[in-house]
Formats: structure tokens, sequence, C-alpha cells
């Protein structure tokens, strides 16, 4: 029934981010309150309607009646937490997010590491330093009545070559007023600082953590997932731009690299999509780029360096004033790239607990981006067609595969209505196949729909 009703959304509701996701962020915005475009608005009366398993999922958000039955999880969990795929001491986390009891805690207190679950870390921190109406803007500016321009960096991951070149029409149409004949060209790429490989070095899950690129640094038509990454993402941003503009009429010399210069006045800029959707789209593909960019807005607007270093502070600093359980936990990225990356199975139980809380509407993306179990993002391959939990279960998935790391933390509604959060992070033996464990992971997550 489960499968069927999940199934149906495609049909009756239309792709699941038009139905149930976009039924659960009106949920999450009572009263006009909450974050970004789709957070602050009204309920569309011309919008799809919920998919046919979404009551459940946003029941699950109110209190339903009855209380979860903590007694009968261990014999549920501790056969499937034996599975000799998911390592000799995994941690194991369960809670429910209406009381924030731990329902379940086995090795919950122990810090692992989380790789690509930290992502919930990251998400937590950027969502409470910034505005929840933020955007990242890419600026074009010149000095006064000059044609010298200045491709000003603001650090938004998700600039692609659509919107490049928009920005490229409207930079044109400006220049129209100004003096005609040879125009410079700089980019500035100063709003991020220190190294910007990855301590991983280079790698096809990351481009360069640079203030100014396009499309993710990718040199093929792909938009999430690993890609041969340029290793010059601003000056090929720089020189595309270049291009664009001579398209256009404007003769624009070879960019070079540059600082805005004092005085600069607007000429033309592209915005990001609100903060809140950069941060759905982040989980729900599990995006390195987005991650490691939102690391370092969360150092800068909390006045330290955008730099690894900088993110590495500041998400611990913003995660300790929402009072989380932070002993043994190292931030050393935003990705979870980084297998210096520690956390706790308890602390990212409670970060879920945290975005589940009515009285944090700011931290609803965390809930909405989660991918979403046989239909969405890194889980849209996993479960079976028979599965239980499918359109039920949504989670961050982790996985490194070199250092025998598989994790997976979010919520599930079970039988009883109630929204359970999840985590359960594991260490096998490094270079092991990570299938088994994947699949001993969704075992856990599939059996706590039936608890």
């Amino acid at each position: 029934m489960g499968l069927a009703l999940a199934a149906g959304a495609v049909s009756l509701a239309g792709p699941w981010d038009s139905g149930q996701r976009t039924a659960e962020r009106h949920r999450a915005a009572p009263g006009g309150t909450g974050g970004g475009a789709h957070h602050q608005t009204p309920a569309d009366p011309d919008a799809p309607a919920p998919a046919p398993s979404a009551p459940s999922v946003l029941t699950a958000l109110g209190t339903p009646g009855g209380a979860p039955v903590a007694a009968a999880l261990p014999a549920a969990l501790g056969p499937l937490l034996g599975d000799p795929a998911l390592g000799p001491h995994p941690g194991a986390s369960v809670l429910d997010t209406a009381t924030g009891q731990e329902l379940y805690a086995s090795g919950a207190d122990a810090p692992m590491t989380p790789a690509s679950t930290v992502k919930i870390a990251t998400a937590t921190a950027v969502l409470t330093a910034l505005p929840a109406d933020h955007r990242f803007a890419t600026a074009v500016v010149a000095p006064p009545g000059t044609s010298a321009l200045t491709l000003v960096g603001g650090g938004d991951p998700t600039l692609d070559t659509a919107r490049l070149t928009a920005l490229a029409d409207d930079t044109a149409r400006a220049l129209r007023a100004r003096p005609a004949g040879s125009v410079p060209l700089a980019y500035d790429t100063s709003l991020f600082s220190g190294p910007a490989v990855h301590p991983i070095g280079a790698n096809e899950n990351l481009a360069p953590v640079v203030a100014l690129m396009t499309d993710e640094g990718r040199l093929d038509d792909s938009d999430s997932g690993p890609a041969t990454r340029t290793g010059d993402p601003a000056g090929a941003t720089a020189r595309t731009f270049a291009r664009l503009l001579r398209a256009r009429g404007v003769q624009a010399q070879d960019p070079v690299p540059g600082a805005r210069p004092a005085g600069a006045e607007p000429v033309a800029r592209t915005l990001s999509d609100p903060l809140p959707a950069v941060v759905e789209r982040m989980l729900t593909n599990s995006d390195n780029d987005i991650a490691e960019a939102l690391n370092r807005h969360t150092a800068l607007a909390t006045g330290r360096p955008g730099s690894f270093a900088g993110g590495s502070e500041a998400v611990p600093a913003q995660l300790a004033k929402l009072q989380l359980p932070l002993k043994g936990s190292e931030f050393a990225d935003g990705s979870g790239l980084n297998r210096a990356d520690k956390v706790t199975a308890g602390l990212l139980t409670r970060l879920l607990a945290k975005a589940a809380d009515p009285a944090r509407p700011e931290l609803r993306p965390i809930l909405t981006g989660l991918p979403v179990a046989g239909f969405t993002g890194t889980l849209s391959a996993r479960y079976g067609a028979a599965s239980a939990a499918t359109g039920l279960v949504r989670a961050k998935t982790g996985t490194l595969g070199g250092a025998g790391v598989n994790t997976l933390a979010g919520t599930v509604v079970d039988a009883r209505g109630h929204l359970l959060a999840f985590a359960f992070l594991t260490a096998g033996p490094p270079g092991a196949d990570p299938g088994p464990a994947q699949r001993a992971l969704d075992a856990l997550a599939t059996r706590l729909t039936a608890h």
C-alpha cells in the first residue's frame, strides 16, 4: 500500500518536489513565518495537491496520539546492528522529535566519521547564521563614468551558464550609456580565503572552493555527483563571461585577476535562489560544492575568514548556541569528505529534532531537503520496490568508500504516526564494498517504519 501511494504521487501530483515537498513547505510556514521564497508566501491555490502519501508525513510533524514504545526497539534494532557489514562498533540513535526522548541508543555518544551526514550540521549552522531570505550575489561593477568592469564573485555555488548569460545581457545593456571602446575586465575572488583545494586533494567530488565559479567547475553536462572539474573555476568563469560580452558587441579584453576598485558602482548582478532552496539542493544531491561554500558563508557571517579553518570554527560555534551535545565533535570541512570530521549519532538526531521543532521554522529546509527513499537524490536508487520504507524514509546518506565509512541519518514515520529522527554511523574495513553496509543501513531505517 505504501509503495502504491508513493508511486501515485508522480501521476496525481506531478514530480515529488511539486507535490509532497511543496505541501510541506507551506505547512512549515504557518502564518507566513519561515525562510525563503517558498517559506514566506501563503499557500498557492494553483499549486499541486500533496502527494497521496503526504498526509502521514505531515501529520507526524504535529502531535499524534499515543507514545512511541521504546522498549521494543532493542529487540528490533539489535540484531540488525549486529550485521558484520556495519563494522564492530556502529553508533545508533533514535529520537522522538515531538518529545525529544531518545528511544534507542547504542554507541550514540561515540564520535565517528560521519561522511556526508555532516552536511546536516553544515545546513543547521548556515540557516542560523544567515537570514532565510538571503541570496548569494555575483556582481559586475565599474568606477563611475568608465567601462572598466570587475566581475565580483559572491561565493554563489549555484551560478550556472544560464544565469551568467543573463548577467552578460544586463551588463551589455548597461554599458550602452557608457563610453564605447575596449573594455578592461577583471575578476575578484577575494571573498573566500585560505587554500582552495580540499585537504584530500583535487578530485572529481569537489571543485576548488573559490568565490566565483560556474556550473561547479564541471567539464561535462552533469549537475550533481562526481565529474571532472577545472582547476581554475574563477578564471574559466571570467573567460566565459568575456566571450559572452563580445558576442553582445562589448569589446571586452581578456580577463585578469583583480580587486574591486574603490568607489566602483553596480552595473549588473545575478542572485541565487533563497538560502532555504540552496540548502535543500545541497542535502538532496549531497552537493559537496554547495556544502563547502555554505561552510565559508557561515564563517563570514560570524566574523571569521571564509576558509576551511574559518568554517571549522564557525559551525560548532553556531551549534553550541542551540545547546547541542558537541563533545568529541570535529568539523574539518562542510561536505564530509574529510575523514577528520567527527560527530556522534546522538548529535545528528538532535540536529534533526531541532529542524522538526515548531519553534525553529528556519531549520525546516533540513527536513524538506532530505532525500526521499526510492524517489529523490541519493536515495532514489535505494530501497527496493517492495520496501515499506519507500516514500516514508527521508535521510542523508554518507559514504567514504576507501575508509569503509557508511552512514545514514534522517527521519521516518513509524506505524503509530510519530516522526522519529535516526542516525546510524558505521566504520567497516577500509576499501570494503559499500553495498552490503548500505543495505544493512536501509534495513535499519525500514524496521523503524514498523515500530
